[in-house]
C-alpha cells in the first residue's frame, strides 16, 4: 500500500498547561542568579531575578494606566530590553501585545492600531529613516487613532502628550501589585496574548491572534529540539516583533532558563559575530541571508566562534551550500532547519540536531511533537509520499484566528481545524518534509510545473554565485518563463550566457533561465523574507514584458 503524506508528532514530554506569566515566575525562582538577558547595544546584563523584578514593576505600571485584562497594547520598536520587558509584563497583566513591524510607515501603523483597537502604544523615538514620534503625533493630531489612550516613548527625552517608559515602570504601587497577583490565577492559557500582523503581498495585513498555549509550547518544543539547557546562551539577531525572535528566541530561552543575547537593535553581521565571540554564545538564530552576510564579512576570520553548537536557520528556504558552510566554518555542527509561519506560532517541522547532514541540508525536518501535518492536492485530498501538494498543519500551535476577520480565518483554517499554509511541499516515507516553493511562486512554463527552489539550489553550486532567487515572468509563447536574479561573490563578474551554459545538460531545458539579472541585493521584508512579487514587478517593467493575452 502506498504511504500517504501524513504524520503526527509523538513525545514523552507533555504540553505545558500554564500561562506565560506562571511559567515566567517559576523560571525566575529556579534560576534567580543566572544571566537572563544581555543587550550589547544597551550595556545591559540582567539576572533572572532582576528581569523578574523589572517585569513585575512594568506590569503594575501598565495597570496603573487603567489598562484592563484583554486590552490591546502595541509595541513599535527594534530589539531592546524594553521590548522584552513589555512582552513578559503584558502576559502577566493579561494584556494582548500587538507587535508592530518596525518597517511600518504612517498608513500601515494607522491600519494596525485601528484594526485591533489599541488602547496604548509603546514606541521607540525612531529607527533608520523613520521618525516614529512624528508619525504618531501627526496621526493623533489628525484624530486618526480614536482608540489610543496612552502613548509611551522610550528614552529619557520628554515628548508632549507622551509618557516615558521608565516613568510607567515606576508608576505601580501596592494596589497595582496586589491587583497583578489577583489577575494571574484568573488568566487561562487559551486566552489571546499576542497579535502579529502577517504581511500579505496583496490587501491589508491580517492580525494573527495567538494564545499563551500557542507560543509558550512552541518556544518550549523548539528549544527541546535544540537540546537547550540553562547553560546555553542564545544569540538573537532576528527581530523580536516576529515569532522568530519573541517565540523561538525569548520563549525558547524562558522555558529552559537559557540566556537571551541581543547583539544590536537591528541585524548587523559584524555586531552579531562580536556578540557570539564575546558572550561565548552556544546557539545562533538567523535567516539564510543573515548567515551569508556573516560568512562573507571581511572580518569573519577574526572571531572565535568555537563556542557555537547549535541554532536555527529558517524564514526562507536554506541553500544547501550555505548550510554546509555554517556547519563547518561557524562550528554549528548541530544547527537545525525549522519551518513554519506566524499563524502556527510558528514552527511545524524541525530537523533534529543529530539528523544526518544530508537530511539537514535537504529537508525542513519532521513534524513537531503534538502536531499533525499533511500534504494535499488542489481538491484537498492527501497525496502519496513523494508527490507535491499544499502543506497543512493542525494542533495546539494553530492560531485562534485573524483578529476580527472571520472570513479570512475561514479561508485559512478549514472545518477540520487544518491550517492551510500556501506552501508547496513533499514528504518522504520517513516523514521528512521538503518545502519546494509557494503555491503562488510555482512557475508553469509550457504546461510544465517548475519549482524555483530546485533551480536555485542548482545555481548555488556555481562558484561565482553568492545568492540567487528564481521567479516566473510572463511570456507570450510559454505563458511563463524563468528569470534568475543573481548576486555574485565580491570581485566576480559573469554573463547571462555563462550561467545558462552552466545549466545545460545538468537540468531540464525548460528549467534553464531565459533571463538572468545580476543584482546587488534582493527586495525583502525586515525579517529577511525575499519579496518575489516585487522582483517580478521590477523584471516585467525592466524587460518590457506583457502578460499572455487570453481569448
Amino acid at each position: 500500500m502506498t504511504r500517504i503524506s501524513y504524520d503526527h508528532g509523538v513525545s514523552p514530554k507533555k504540553l505545558i498547561g500554564e500561562t506565560i506569566g506562571a511559567f515566567f515566575d517559576r523560571t525566575v525562582e529556579t534560576h534567580r542568579e543566572r544571566e537572563a538577558l544581555v543587550v550589547k547595544h544597551q550595556n545591559i546584563r540582567w539576572s533572572w531575578s532582576e528581569l523578574g523584578r523589572r517585569v513585575d514593576d512594568l506590569a503594575a505600571g501598565l495597570l496603573a494606566l487603567g489598562l484592563e485584562r484583554g486590552d490591546r497594547i502595541g509595541i513599535w520598536s527594534p530589539n531592546n530590553s524594553e521590548w522584552t520587558l513589555t512582552q513578559f509584563a503584558t502576559a502577566k497583566a493579561g494584556l494582548v501585545l500587538v507587535n508592530v513591524n518596525p518597517a511600518y510607515r504612517r498608513a500601515e501603523l494607522e491600519y494596525a492600531m485601528n484594526k485591533v483597537e489599541c488602547k496604548a502604544l509603546i514606541l521607540a523615538p525612531s529607527l533608520k529613516t523613520s521618525n516614529y514620534l512624528e508619525i504618531v503625533a501627526d496621526l493623533v493630531k489628525d484624530r486618526k487613532l480614536p482608540h489610543l489612550k496612552h502613548i509611551v516613548r522610550l528614552g529619557a527625552e520628554k515628548t508632549p502628550g507622551m509618557l516615558n517608559f521608565d516613568d510607567v515602570a515606576k508608576a505601580g504601587g501596592k494596589a497595582e501589585k496586589a491587583k497583578l497577583a489577583e489577575i494571574g490565577p484568573k488568566l487561562q492559557f487559551d486566552d489571546a496574548i499576542n497579535i502579529q500582523f502577517t504581511s500579505g503581498t496583496t490587501g491589508f495585513p491580517k492580525g494573527a491572534t495567538l494564545t499563551h498555549h500557542n507560543i509558550l509550547n512552541n518556544g518550549y518544543f523548539v528549544g527541546e529540539g535544540l537540546k537547550l539547557t540553562a547553560t546555553d546562551r542564545l544569540c538573537i539577531p532576528v527581530p523580536l516583533y516576529h515569532c522568530f525572535g519573541m517565540v523561538m528566541g525569548n520563549l525558547g530561552c524562558l522555558t529552559h532558563g537559557a540566556t537571551m543575547v541581543y547583539p544590536a537593535e537591528a541585524f548587523d553581521p559584524l555586531a552579531t559575530l562580536q556578540a557570539v565571540a564575546e558572550e561565548r554564545c552556544t546557539a545562533l538564530y538567523g535567516v539564510p541571508t543573515m548567515f551569508i552576510a556573516q560568512l562573507d564579512h571581511p572580518e569573519f576570520g577574526k572571531f572565535d566562534l568555537k563556542s557555537l553548537r547549535t541554532g536555527i536557520m529558517a524564514g526562507s528556504p536554506c541553500p544547501i551550500e550555505v548550510m554546509k558552510r555554517v556547519q563547518s566554518q561557524m562550528h554549528m555542527h548541530e544547527v537545525t532547519i525549522a519551518y513554519g509561519m506566524t499563524e502556527t506560532s510558528p514552527v511545524s517541522t524541525q530537523c533534529a540536531t543529530d539528523d544526518p547532514v544530508e537530511r539537514r541540508v535537504s529537508t525542513v525536518g519532521q513534524v513537531m511533537p503534538h502536531l499533525e501535518i499533511k500534504i494535499v492536492d488542489s481538491e484537498g485530498r492527501i497525496v502519496p509520499c513523494g508527490e507535491t501538494g499544499e502543506f497543512c498543519t493542525r494542533g495546539y500551535s494553530v492560531m485562534k484566528g485573524y483578529w476580527n476577520d472571520a472570513e479570512k480565518t475561514a479561508e485559512a483554517i478549514d472545518d477540520g481545524g487544518w491550517m492551510h499554509t500556501g506552501d508547496l511541499a513533499t514528504m518522504d516515507a520517513e516523514g521528512y518534509v521538503n518545502i519546494v516553493g509557494r503555491l503562488k511562486d510555482m512557475v508553469i512554463r509550457g504546461g510544465e510545473n517548475v519549482y524555483p527552489r530546485e533551480i536555485e539550489e542548482f545555481l548555488y553550486r556555481h562558484p561565482k554565485v553568492q545568492d540567487v532567487q528564481v521567479i516566473g515572468v510572463p511570456d507570450q509563447k510559454y505563458g511563463e518563463e524563468i528569470c534568475a536574479w543573481i548576486k555574485l561573490r565580491d570581485g566576480q563578474s559573469a554573463t547571462p550566457e555563462e550561467i545558462k551554459e552552466f545549466c545545460k545538460g545538468q537540468i531540464a531545458h525548460y528549467k534553464i533561465p531565459r533571463y538572468v539579472e545580476f543584482v546587488d541585493a534582493f527586495p525583502m521584508t525586515i525579517t529577511g523574507k525575499i519579496q518575489k512579487f516585487v522582483m517580478r514587478e521590477e523584471t516585467i517593467g525592466k524587460l518590457g514584458l506583457k502578460m499572455q493575452k487570453t481569448a
